[in-house]
């Protein structure tokens, strides 16, 4: 998964539970992508103060997501969901009654990891 689009999932899973500041400066950082000396200039910080910043609320995302998995649940089922889209379109390829199965063993999946 690019850099970018992971820290942007991670952040919209636990994001809340940076301090307001920590979001703030992220925010800045990956979604309004201003550089590091802009957010220092801005906050009245040092560019190092605000990549040491970044870096740690970048770990701490990461650490979240090593002890609760959201993301890593969310990507599965959003895998499994793709793949029962992809089967409900592939109707005249497949036989209804083998998509059918299909369809209950991926739900199954789905239901049992929640």
């Amino acid at each position: 998964m690019d850099g970018k689009l992971e820290q942007a999932y991670l952040y919209d899973f636990y994001g809340e539970l940076l301090n307001a500041h920590q979001r703030s400066v992220y925010e800045d950082f990956y979604f309004n992508d201003l550089s590091l000396a802009e957010i220092a200039e801005i906050k009245g910080i040092s560019r190092q103060g605000v990549h040491d910043l970044i870096r740690r609320s970048s770990k701490a995302l990461k650490g979240y997501e090593s002890r609760l998995h959201l993301l890593r649940r969310f990507l599965s089922v959003k895998e499994r969901v793709e793949a029962i889209q992809a089967l409900a379109q592939s109707g005249e390829e497949k036989g209804q009654e083998e998509i059918r199965t299909e369809i209950i063993r991926i739900s199954n999946e789905i239901l049992e990891e929640l």
